[in-house]
């Protein structure tokens, strides 16, 4: 799946955070979608997409990048550029 460039903000944050390259591909392929409501829309791991991740790669793999997993990403919804990333302090809240 095709997630559009990073802008430089993202790219910045991505390397401040210690975000890997793997992490970002995985919340393309696994990571559940939330739409923001001002033209965004958040990918982050949740138990289900983590399940499916499980199922795929198996698990040794999966909790070897456990401490990445509270890993999110900002995308923009006109043209799928990622705007931020970084990781979550606390469970994501739903309207």
């Amino acid at each position: 799946m095709y997630a559009g460039f990073f802008t430089n903000h993202a790219r910045t944050r991505s390397q401040q955070r210690g975000i890997p390259p793997l992490i970002e591909e995985w919340l393309d392929e696994f990571g559940e979608l939330e739409y923001d409501g001002h033209g965004g829309v958040t990918r982050y791991f949740s138990r289900y997409s983590i399940r499916r991740m499980e199922r795929v790669f198996g698990r040794s793999p999966v909790r070897k990048m456990s401490e990445f997993l509270g890993a999110y990403k900002v995308e923009s919804s006109r043209d799928s550029s990622v705007i931020t990333v970084g990781y979550r302090r606390g469970r994501v809240r739903r309207k």
